[in-house]
């Protein structure tokens, strides 16, 4: 079957706020079904979270204080493979307010907020906070490789996507949205393993 993937040359690059959602030709287990919320990305290479994957373990378990702050469902997500014994945090800043200390905006709303920040100093500040486990990263020109081979389809991301209270078919929900053939790959079956 031919790919019905963005023909080579005319993918979008990936930039801090896009997606990065798996095409059915990524054979990487680490990122089946796997959206990726793209955190920063240069000449330098890509650094992301994976957004559906949530895991069985409960923030208050492991971060004292986040776990009444943290969105629905209050665990911590894999966010990927590389370095999963850190914590990596992303929020959400109320509209009209200021970045509280530790916040480093990513693009729009979004941004990266340092977890030795005091609890209190953010906790009305921020309309969603998730945390992760671990984070997705590639090196200089890697995941435009990946891009332009077919495994990563790049698209725009919202906050919704983010804070999804279930992740469960947010790779279907992503897909379903995107024009033309894209939404096609959203009536494959997802493995429910995965997530």
């Amino acid at each position: 079957m031919a790919s019905v993937g963005p023909r080579p040359g005319t993918a979008p690059e990936p930039a801090a706020g896009m997606l990065l959602v798996a095409s059915p030709a990524l054979l990487d287990p680490n990122f089946a079904d796997a959206v990726v919320l793209v955190l920063d990305a240069d000449s330098d290479g890509a650094v992301g979270v994976v957004l559906n994957r949530p895991s069985p373990v409960p923030v208050a378990e492991v971060l004292a204080g986040w776990g009444e702050v943290v969105a629905e469902p209050e665990v911590l997500f894999q966010g990927g493979p590389v370095g999963p014994e850190g914590a990596l945090a992303v929020g959400l800043l109320k509209a009209g307010i200021e970045p509280p200390v530790g916040f480093r905006p990513v693009h729009a709303a979004l941004g990266v907020l340092d977890l030795d920040t005091p609890v209190e100093l953010v906790a009305g500040g921020l309309d969603g906070l998730r945390i992760f486990a671990g984070y997705a990263g590639w090196g200089a020109g890697q995941v435009e490789a990946e891009i332009e081979e077919g495994s990563w389809y790049v698209v725009p991301g919202t906050a919704a996507d983010v804070f999804r209270a279930d992740p469960t078919d947010l790779w279907r929900e992503v897909l379903r949205r995107q024009p033309g053939e894209l939404a096609w790959h959203a009536t494959r079956p997802v493995d429910p393993d995965l997530n």
